[in-house]
Formats: C-alpha cells, sequence, structure tokens
C-alpha cells in the first residue's frame, strides 16, 4: 500500500460515515464535525456501516487521496461505535488495514544502545 510515511498521525472517526461521500465530503465532515483540519497530513480512516469497509482521506501536499478497502471474507476490528476520534500508531494502522486485530499490537519500547562502537 501506497502511504506517506511512518511519522504521520493516524485517526479513526469512531462512528460510521455514509460511504457515498468522496474526497470533498469527508473533507468536509473531518473540518464541520470532527473539528480538525484536513488538510495537515493527518491520516483520517471511516468506517462504513457495514464493518468490512474502510476509507482513508489524507492531504499529500499537492491534493487530498482517497483510498477505499473492502474485505471479502471478514470484516475489521473497529473501535466501539461513539462520537469522536481515535489515534491508532502505524503498526496498529497496518493491521487493521489488514483485516486483522489491531488491539494486541503493542508498541517496543526503543531504548538508546548502551554503547557505540
Amino acid at each position: 500500500m501506497i502511504f506517506p510515511s511512518n511519522r504521520v498521525r493516524i485517526v479513526v472517526a469512531t462512528r460510521p460515515v455514509d460511504f457515498r461521500k468522496g474526497h470533498d465530503g469527508l473533507a468536509a465532515l473531518v473540518k464541520n464535525e470532527l473539528r480538525k483540519d484536513p488538510f495537515t497530513g493527518t491520516v483520517f480512516v471511516f468506517r462504513a456501516k457495514r464493518a468490512d469497509r474502510l476509507k482513508m482521506l489524507y492531504w499529500d501536499g499537492t491534493g487530498l487521496v482517497m483510498s477505499y478497502k473492502r474485505l471479502e471474507e471478514t470484516t475489521f476490528t473497529w473501535p466501539a461505535i461513539r462520537d469522536g476520534l481515535m489515534s491508532l500508531n502505524h503498526a496498529q494502522f497496518e493491521a487493521l488495514f489488514a483485516g486483522l486485530d489491531w488491539r494486541k499490537v503493542k508498541a517496543l519500547a526503543a531504548r538508546p544502545p548502551a554503547a557505540a562502537e
């Protein structure tokens, strides 16, 4: 999958959205309902009422990029439906996008080496 970087912020809209919305409709939803700026490079992930579909929207510096994925034989593991946003780290997002349970992905603590050679 083409993805901007592992340093980009990823947020999931926890309430299902109308999947007929395109670039502009989702950007308006981000701005007006989620109270975020859709043009910051943050990746916004949206779910449909059917848990087997997701859309992503992000600004790459030259335009809005939207992607869509539908799982054929299973469903995505979504957070509980409620108003608001939820952040995911890059590894959790990759698990979600692959159809895996992102809740089981834990970040490892990174520590500097004890000595340099």
